[in-house]
């Protein structure tokens, strides 16, 4: 079993953001797993989704159960095989595992930030992922590899430092959002920031927590990230057993827990609004937001990827509807309208945008030939 461990990386230097802000004297969360080779040239970023960190792969010496996010991906003989590949998780700015962000201290006020905590992008995020690089003496990427959001840095990452990257691995992710991945951000946010405990982002200096919203955020999240065939398999319309009995006597409630679904989104949200900070979510769906690197080449995809240089792969999941196939395939049209390097698989899989965190042997097969016939080259 691989043993992972949690590092930290102070940067007293500001560092500019897309915004006009800037933040300095901040802390990065990292790990690294496998060995960097004398020319430092098998290194591999992970990039993380909305709410996972820089913990990857492996388990904590003191946690046999800690198993990092994409543990079914990076490891030993794995798809990404630490055998050969030298892989770091970083923790974004902004994030609550560990990086700086809004529940830490101001350095220019020595309060905790809240809800000053300045914007960030995803191409902040990438910019503040070089800067971990250069400290470690990385110089170029054999390849940088994200899911979801994380799929966007990746991309963004070949696009602001074109000539740092060798590779770049997308999976289940997007050039931009939808208006309707939008709409379901803003109604999250909504729910968090409409919350009493919410205090205009000033929760902490108040001695609460806006759970409430966060459990409905990640209620609204949670339906999102399953396919419909995956919620009719596993939940249908089960009733939890006391309410089959009311339901036997027409005992009908408007507000208990009925049905089977009910009972699973409850526990998700409630799991969630135990580890998860409101400032965070908010941060982190809109960078999801604001992404949009054909934005200033007006919308043309094929115009805003034209300088990069890497080689890509690209994987999506059929039944994701959050970050459809069809948008990877976008992505795929205007790497080849610049005679870009690119694989595409499009996997017939059951879960939803979910699919790109599991254990389905296409998946990681795909994944594997790419990094051994190609990467490892």
């Amino acid at each position: 079993m691989l043993i992972a461990t949690p590092q930290s990386m102070h940067f007293a230097d500001a560092l500019s953001l897309q915004s006009g802000a800037s933040i300095r004297a901040y802390d990065l969360s990292y790990e690294t797993y496998g060995t960097l080779n004398a020319d430092k040239s098998n290194a591999v970023l992970i990039c993380h989704a909305l709410n996972a960190s820089h913990h990857v792969a492996g388990v904590y010496a003191d946690q046999p159960k800690s198993e990092g996010w994409w543990d079914t991906m990076i490891g030993p003989g794995k798809s990404v095989d630490t055998n050969q590949f030298f892989v770091i998780g970083v923790n974004n700015l902004g994030s609550c595992f560990g990086s700086t962000g809004p529940m830490q201290n101001n350095p220019d006020t020595d309060k905790i930030y809240g809800a000053d905590f300045p914007v960030v992008t995803v191409e902040d995020w990438v910019d503040a992922q070089a800067r971990l690089l250069d400290a470690l003496g990385i110089q170029t990427l054999a390849a940088v590899m994200g899911g979801s959001l994380g799929g966007m840095q990746a991309l963004s990452w070949t696009l602001q430092y074109p000539d740092r990257v060798k590779h770049a691995v997308v999976v289940a992710s997007a050039p931009n959002l939808t208006a309707e991945n939008i709409a379901f951000n803003e109604v999250a946010r909504r729910a968090i920031v409409t919350d009493p405990d919410f205090c205009a982002g000033h929760y902490a200096a108040h001695g609460v927590l806006p759970k409430r919203g966060l459990r409905i955020a990640r209620m609204i999240g949670h339906i999102t990230y399953l396919s419909n065939d995956v919620m009719n398999d596993k939940f249908g319309r089960q009733l939890r057993a006391i309410s089959k009995a009311h339901a036997s006597g027409y005992q009908f409630s408007t507000q208990d827990v009925e049905f089977q679904i009910e009972s699973y989104l409850r526990y998700q949200g409630d799991k969630f609004s135990e580890y998860f900070d409101a400032n965070t979510y908010l941060l982190i769906t809109r960078a999801l937001d604001y992404f949009d690197p054909a934005a200033q080449f007006k919308g043309d995809l094929s115009a805003a990827l034209a300088k990069t240089t890497a080689k890509f792969l690209l994987v999506s999941f059929t039944t994701d509807w959050r970050f459809a196939p069809a948008r990877s395939r976008e992505i795929v049209k205007a790497l080849l309208d610049n005679q870009i390097d690119v694989s595409y698989a499009e996997i017939d899989a059951p879960h939803g945008h979910d699919a790109f965190l599991l254990d389905d042997a296409r998946y990681m097969g795909v994944v594997r030939s790419y990094f051994q016939s190609k990467v490892a080259s």
